[in-house]
């Protein structure tokens, strides 16, 4: 069966890209920076470390909602901070539930306490959609090589052909009591 794919191949297929700002960038700079990368969200660096993701998200409810400038309003206020990271071994799974258990749509991906890049819930769902049409493929073939009529042919006749007499429910019928006296016949 397939193995799930892990963060360091995902980021093989999509790309390392990762765009940066300073806790000092206004929030209207680094929604201009999104808007031309075209990405949902960038990451805050103090210097080296990594301190935090700004999100179209933290826009939206932090700033819009709340009346607040974003011209020049610098995004520390408005960051969220670090709450998890992934390393390119772990699993698409595991970044769904961590995702799920912490929240967050955007996940970075360090490497010796380097970012190597950023993956978003949208990588991940789409991995995960691609794992399971592979398995469903699979699965198909496998139904295919070992039944005499193709699944189409399964799902038009909704079960009721004589070709699935195996595998359909037995019809209840009345006996006679000739037949419970005698069950042999």
């Amino acid at each position: 069966m397939n193995k799930t794919q892990t963060v360091g191949q995902l980021l093989r297929t999509k790309g390392r890209d990762a765009w940066g700002v300073t806790p000092d960038t206004s929030a209207y700079a680094a929604l201009q920076l999104m808007a031309n990368k075209n990405v949902e969200a960038v990451l805050v660096f103090n210097a080296e470390n990594l301190v935090g993701v700004f999100s179209e998200r933290d826009y939206a409810r932090k700033i819009a909602l709340k009346g607040k400038s974003s011209k020049y309003t610098p995004i520390r206020e408005f960051m969220t901070p670090i709450v998890a990271s992934v390393l390119p071994e772990h699993s698409i799974k595991d970044c769904m539930r961590l995702m799920t258990d912490k929240r967050v749509r955007h996940l970075p991906v360090l490497e010796d306490d380097r970012v190597i890049g950023v993956i978003s819930i949208r990588d991940v769902l789409k991995s995960l959609i691609d794992e399971q049409a592979f398995v469903i493929s699979q699965l198909e073939q496998y139904i295919y090589r070992i039944s005499p009529v193709k699944p189409a042919a399964v799902l038009k006749s909704g079960l009721r052909g004589r070709e699935f007499s195996a595998i359909a429910p037995a019809k209840k019928r009345r006996c006679s009591a000739s037949e419970r006296s005698n069950p042999q016949q």
